[in-house]
């Protein structure tokens, strides 16, 4: 009960500013446009494979639309301005896990970007372009999970990126960094399939393709049920390299405020 109030009140928390998001809406429609218009470009000089160009359009449309649940997620989730500020020691003495804790709360942000922005984003896209949508039920199902569980990677590597401020007075360089290695290794704007044959590989002994391409090639129909098993091995391994990191961090507690 207490996880879902905290979500809930996150959610609503953002419901106050539903004017200003209208224009970041709009923004990343436009960053959508642009990159589905290189697409078409390209894809009326070269072959683009066995997506063509209606695939690739509706690959990057799928992908911006997933960036605002799978890769726009709070900076540390909030832990380094908790660090600046000495509120973190209070975070600590909280008698619930400070994970658990900041994770709930994340994910109301999370629903409330997924109804107000994912999905305001997508049919635009579908109104515009034109785009098929799934016809099979599973489809969603699948898409949902691997969705959900894309959403809680990107949290857990917030939650570490957010608590290495404990031993650095700035960590915005490792949420940036996260963010390129996403734009890079996650198969957005590119499919993993076309990128260099080392560089597929390294994507895949990484986490980052389950944050988008995975969820984008099920939605598709172009993907395999097997990769949610994948998923579901980087969520367990970065709970535990979250609960752990979460152990250290009580036992040294460092305030950059004094």
């Amino acid at each position: 009960m207490l996880y879902f109030t905290l979500a809930s009140k996150a959610y609503a928390r953002n419901l106050q500013y539903r004017g200003a998001h209208l224009i970041h809406n709009l923004a990343s429609a436009m960053f959508g446009f642009i990159y589905a218009s290189i697409w078409i470009g390209v894809g009326d000089h070269a072959s683009l494979g066995t997506y063509g160009i209606q695939g690739m359009v509706s690959y990057i449309s799928f992908t911006q639309a997933a960036l605002w649940v799978t890769s726009f997620i709070t900076n540390g989730l909030g832990i380094p301005q908790s660090v600046r500020t000495g509120h973190i020691s209070l975070d600590l003495m909280r008698p619930v896990h400070l994970f658990s804790h900041l994770m709930a709360r994340e994910w109301g942000q999370i629903a409330y970007q997924f109804i107000y922005k994912s999905i305001p984003i997508y049919l635009i896209y579908v109104l515009v372009f034109s785009l098929q949508l799934p016809m099979q039920w599973t489809t969603y199902c699948l898409t949902a999970l691997s969705l959900v569980g894309a959403s809680y990677l990107a949290i857990c590597m917030n939650y570490l990126i957010g608590i290495s401020a404990l031993w650095t007075t700035e960590s915005s360089w490792l949420y940036w960094g996260n963010h390129a290695l996403i734009n890079l290794l996650s198969g957005f704007f590119i499919p993993l399939e076309w990128l260099p044959n080392g560089l597929e590989k390294l994507a895949w002994i990484s986490p980052y393709p389950y944050l988008l391409y995975v969820p984008t090639s099920l939605y598709l129909e172009r993907g395999d049920i097997s990769w949610l098993g994948g998923t579901l091995i980087w969520c367990v391994l970065m709970t535990g390299v979250c609960l752990l990191a979460t152990r250290v961090v009580r036992r040294k507690v460092e305030v950059q405020g004094g």
